[in-house]
This record gives structure tokens, sequence and C-alpha cells, in this order.
């Protein structure tokens, strides 16, 4: 039985170690939202979410206090987009963005996600609608984040809409040039998309989910990187149970909060999302954790291999804590939110290629990378085509989040503020990749999907 004792052990977590319940994300699903006249559908849209979602901020807040654990975010989830709004006869799914955003603002959440499509076999209608409206959705809302599923280990890779998404991602760049490409830092691009993700910007509420449904996650990479300082120059034996015995207790802090929001909101309690999602602050960062292991610097040789044991280690003590772990659970290695990683990039130890190669063990992939203004669309594509290969063969989730800052250049630093941070400008391969993403088609699924 969880209680309150189950917190006051982790306050030195809380107070010294940067952990925190990075969001309470609730998932709603506005399948009964879509009507022929857009309109209704938006009004619709706007109503269920202001219904449901009345009192999550206030939730907790109350949580927050009563119990002093930090509760970074409150954020909503949505059915994907392209499944409401298909059915409304209009060809301009901007104002479906406007009502989320709209509705994100009466509730008084951090971010809303679920401006999505699901193409990883085929586009719809619908979703052709919807893709070619993020630039401008994006652009003219402030919460609303969007997210594209290409592929998976069962479909393979619809490469028509990756060639897509590096036009969009492009365009979006510029859309929000005024911000540095902020609108990138919004989008992400998918193989093997969770339907119960809490973290934006790639939050949606899959159609395999109840109605409502209070989904947490929980970050801790200062306490990780503390435990470690405890174990110098120990066996990686020592240091993997270390880590496990860590993730074991902050994730049994995530579920008490999770069930306490869930019985106070009444609405069903769904994961725990176990990721160490760093921040900009100094001691609050995963490429920190990795030089404890023994690395002089993040992207040095051996930082794939530290990085395998740390999401290995992070996700066996998530599961012994709590029976609904989900989401992305492992590690993030986003470059701009990362203290370390941004010291590293800088430096000059770390490198999109070993960017890459990392992905292969974490826990999604190449997350707030940003690349010269100049960077072509078909880089891009060929860049999202890469990771999601990487997530099809190994039957993970990847995903790109890229920023082709306007008018930067390699050694620029694009500025987001808060807890997206700032990217260093990294360099792309100069050597072009347009005949292979002009091809289109699709990459057929690998043998271990046939696993019927």
């Amino acid at each position: 039985m969880l209680n309150q004792h189950d917190i006051l052990s982790t306050i030195n977590m809380i107070n010294q170690q940067h952990l925190d319940i990075r969001t309470i994300t609730m998932g709603i699903s506005l399948l009964d939202c879509a009507d022929p006249d857009p309109r209704a559908a938006c009004r619709k849209i706007y109503d269920k979410i202001t219904r449901r979602a009345e009192k999550l901020v206030s939730t907790g807040e109350d949580i927050e206090r009563e119990f002093g654990i930090p509760i970074v975010n409150k954020r909503i989830s949505v059915t994907p987009m392209a499944l409401v709004a298909g059915a409304s006869e209009t060809e301009d799914f901007v104002p479906f963005a406007k009502a989320m955003d709209d509705a994100a603002k009466a509730v008084g959440v951090n971010f809303i996600g679920g401006f999505s499509a699901l193409v990883q076999k085929g586009a719809t209608s619908g979703d052709r609608r919807l893709i070619a409206s993020i630039p401008e959705a994006l652009a003219t809302t402030d919460f609303v984040c969007s997210s594209v599923n290409v592929g998976s280990t069962k479909a393979g890779i619809n490469m028509d809409a990756v060639a897509e998404m590096g036009r969009i991602i492009k365009a979006t760049a510029e859309r929000t040039a005024d911000r540095g490409g902020f609108g990138c830092a919004k989008l992400v691009v998918f193989c093997n998309a969770v339907e119960d993700n809490p973290f934006m910007a790639g939050a949606f509420h899959g159609v395999g989910e109840g109605d409502c449904v209070i989904n947490v996650g929980v970050s801790g990479p200062g306490v990780v990187y503390h435990a470690l300082q405890d174990v110098k120059g120990q066996p990686f034996d020592v240091v993997a149970e270390t880590i496990k015995k860590t993730a074991f207790r902050i994730t049994r802090m995530g579920q008490l909060v999770a069930q306490e929001a869930s019985r106070r909101l009444d609405v069903p309690f769904g994961i725990v999302d176990l990721s160490l999602a760093p921040t900009p602050a100094i001691g609050d960062s995963v490429a920190r954790i990795l030089e404890e292991m023994g690395l002089e610097v993040c992207g040095t040789h051996g930082t794939t291999a530290a990085l395998a044991l740390l999401n290995d280690a992070v996700k066996k003590g998530g599961v012994m804590a709590s029976s609904h772990v989900g989401g992305l659970s492992g590690a993030f290695i986003p470059v701009s939110e990362d203290e370390g990683m941004i010291a590293a990039a800088a430096s000059g130890a770390l490198h999109l290629d070993k960017l890459e190669a990392m992905t292969c063990v974490c826990s999604v992939g190449l997350d707030m990378i940003a690349v010269p203004g100049d960077t072509s669309a078909e880089t891009i594509s060929a860049i999202i085509a890469d990771e999601a290969a990487i997530g099809m063969v190994n039957s993970k989730t990847t995903a790109v989040r890229i920023i082709p800052g306007p008018d930067t250049k390699v050694g620029d630093t694009v500025e987001f503020g808060g807890l997206l941070g700032s990217a260093p400008v990294m360099p792309v391969h100069p050597f072009g990749s347009e005949k292979f993403v002009q091809r289109g088609g699709r990459i057929p699924a690998p043998m271990q999907s046939l696993k019927n």
C-alpha cells in the first residue's frame, strides 16, 4: 500500500537533487466530437476539453502543496486530431488547433498535445489535411503540440510521409522565424509512437485508451547522478543495481501522485512514465550521469554503452515499483534541454552521428537538435528516415524533433528559454540525399514484424 511515508523518504531528492513530477497529463478522447460542420466540431472540442480538465490544474497544485512535491507541468493530450477533424467538410484544420489552444488557455495547462496524424502505412484525406495545416497551426497557437507517426515495426516506413515531413518542418521554421523556429520545438516525427505518452511534444491520447485517463511523468536525472557518486570506481553491476534502486523510489513517488490525482479528479489512473527528462539546470542532466560512470565527456567512446546501461536499469527499477509503468520510460537525450549535452555539443565532443547511435539504446530519439537554417528539406527527411529505421528494426519508439534555425549556421545558438533551453547549431553532412528521399513509396516492415 502506498502512503505518504513513501514520499517523505525522498525529501532530500526533492530539495537537493531536482526530483520532480515533470507532468500530470490528462488524456481526453475527442472521437465523439467529430462533426461534418467544422465550427460545430471545434465547439464540441473546446467544450469537452474544458469540461473534463476544469479542475486539473487546481488539483495538481493542491497535491503539490500538500505533499511538498514539485509538479512542474499540467498538460492535456487528445485523440489524434486527424481522426476527429477528418469528418469535417473543410480543407483548413487550423481552427481545430485554435480550439485546442483556446481550451488549454481556459483551463490553465502548460501544453496540449494531439494535433497529430498516424500515417505509418498510408494517409487518409484527414491526415493529409492536418499535416498541411501544421506550419500555420503551430505558428498561430501558443500551447498546441503536434506529432506525426511515419513508421512502425508492423507497417514499415511511409517514405512519402517522411519526405513531406521534411518540407513541413522547414515551413514551420520559416513561419516561426521571428522566434528562432520555435514551432519546430512543438513538432515530433515518430516511429512506433505510443498511445499513453504524457511528455510533450509527442503526447496524444491513443484510440485504444478510455474516454479520459491520468498519466504522470516523473523525472530525476539529478537523483541518479547523486546516487552514482556513492559508488565511484565500483563495477558496472553495482552501478546498475544503484540505478535500479533509485528508479524504484522515484517511480513509487510518481505512482502515489498519479493515484491521488486519479482519485480527486475521478478519472482512471493510466500509467507512470519514468523518464529521466533533463532540464538546463545544473545538476539535472543525463549527460552528467554518463560522465559520472567514467566518461571524460558525453559523446566520447563508451557513451552508447553507458546510456544502454542507464536506460535498462531505469526500466527494471520502474517495473518493480509499479504494475502500470508505460509511456516512453527510460532516458531522454534532448540536446537543448540538458546542460551537459549542451556543453558536450558546444565543445565538439557530441555530434549528430553519435547522437543517432545513442538513440539505438535510449527512450526516444534525436530530440531538440538545432541544425543550420539552410539545411534542405530532403536532408531533414533523410535524418527522419534513419531514425525511423532504428525504431522499426529494433521494435522501439524513436523520434525526431529538429530545428533548422532560420538564418543560423554551425556554431550559433538557438535560444528558447525555460525547459526548452538553448541548442548549439550542429553540422549535418554536406552530401545530398535528394534522390533517396524522392523515391517515395514504403520501406517494407522487417522480418520481426511477422509474429502472428
